[in-house]
């Protein structure tokens, strides 16, 4: 069985040929595998808010701040996850908290 890693290389794999549903499966794979791979969770997110899947990118998203709570940078792509979804309120609430992490604020 491959490990979450391999599964992740072979999801970029997949994407750089065009085939989004086939990486979007092997990352699903990878964070069943482990949870807390937060590079996969933020992957998906992309590939989801891509094909219109508001909820499934927002939950990815969501995934990658709460394994990464003090990354400045899971918490701006929050942002535009939320701001491409179109919602505004909640993309500038993660965005206040990426500012305030990134001033020291928090």
């Amino acid at each position: 069985m491959p490990t979450p890693n391999e599964l992740y290389d072979e999801a970029v794999d997949l994407r750089d040929k065009g085939d989004h549903a086939g990486a979007i499966s092997k990352l699903e794979e990878a964070v069943a595998a482990d949870p807390a791979f937060a590079i996969a969770h933020g992957m998906l997110a992309k590939l989801y808010v891509d094909f219109a899947e508001v909820d499934k990118a927002i939950y990815h998203a969501k995934k990658v701040v709460e394994i990464e709570p003090d990354d400045t940078f899971s918490y701006t792509a929050l942002s535009v996850i939320y701001q491409r979804c179109g919602r505004i309120p909640e993309a500038e609430h993660a965005k206040a908290i990426a500012y305030n992490k990134q001033m020291g604020f928090d």
